[in-house]
């Protein structure tokens, strides 16, 4: 799996909204600003900003990717649980498909809160809640039920968009504004796309669906799309917050 194509992928579904935020955020009056969970720099990279951009993840491949991507970012590595900063050292704090992964999402938020400034803004980008996913034709549902499952066999929560509001509340984040992407059949995705998408669906899917359904399904997707009949769209949230004094 080419994990820096995927958070490419990833980084486009949410170029739009990004901008607005990043803006609302006051990101032109930015002096420090930090990417929680950088991967290999796919949103780094493109991040217009003249403040002092900082990175951190927990995967020292994936840093080494990002220092190539995103060479004016400086890295580290470390836990969002544990964040390697001193209080309110950031103007910015942001996350972009993160919280599913983390066992506690609630303790990443409070980090985020914790070295971002009093005035300051914390934002989640993109969390996705794969339990309210929607696939048609109908013959094609398994493939939501069998995604959720191996998101939390890996020890994810897969339904953690739907509960943005909630963690945001109970870290002490005021609210400001929230939202979700546009569904992807607004957005109806090219044949590289669909074929990174089976990429990852594939590599979830592999310890617990034999390879023959698993192609099966490939070719149903395919034709659906050919013949206008597929939807796929999975609910993903965003949320914006600021810092208490």
């Amino acid at each position: 799996m080419e994990w820096h194509k995927r958070f490419v992928q990833q980084a486009a579904w949410t170029s739009e909204i990004r901008l607005y935020l990043f803006k609302r955020a006051g990101m032109p009056a930015a002096r420090r600003v930090l990417e929680v969970g950088c991967g290999t720099g796919a949103i780094l990279s493109g991040l217009d900003t003249g403040a002092a951009v900082h990175g951190l993840d927990r995967d020292p491949g994936r840093l080494v990717e990002a220092r190539r991507h995103a060479p004016q970012a400086t890295l580290a590595c470390a836990d969002a649980l544990r964040l390697p900063y001193a209080p309110g050292v950031f103007d910015i704090t942001f996350c972009h498909f993160l919280l599913l992964w983390v066992k506690n999402p609630l303790q990443a938020l409070q980090e985020m809160k914790r070295v971002t400034r009093p005035g300051g803004s914390i934002l989640a980008l993109a969390e996705p809640d794969y339990t309210a996913r929607v696939d048609k034709p109908d013959d094609l549902a398994a493939l939501g039920r069998w995604q959720t499952e191996s998101l939390q066999r890996q020890g994810a929560d897969p339904a953690v968009g739907n509960r943005l509001p909630e963690l945001f509340r109970q870290a002490g984040i005021r609210p400001v504004e929230s939202g979700s992407l546009h569904a992807d059949e607004e957005h109806p995705p090219g044949a590289a796309d669909r074929e990174l998408e089976w990429a990852v669906l594939e590599a979830d899917l592999a310890r617990m669906v034999p390879l023959a359904e698993i192609q099966r399904l490939k070719r149903l997707d395919e034709a659906a799309w050919g013949h206008g009949e597929r939807v796929l769209h999975v609910p993903t949230y965003w949320m914006l917050g600021g810092r208490f004094g």
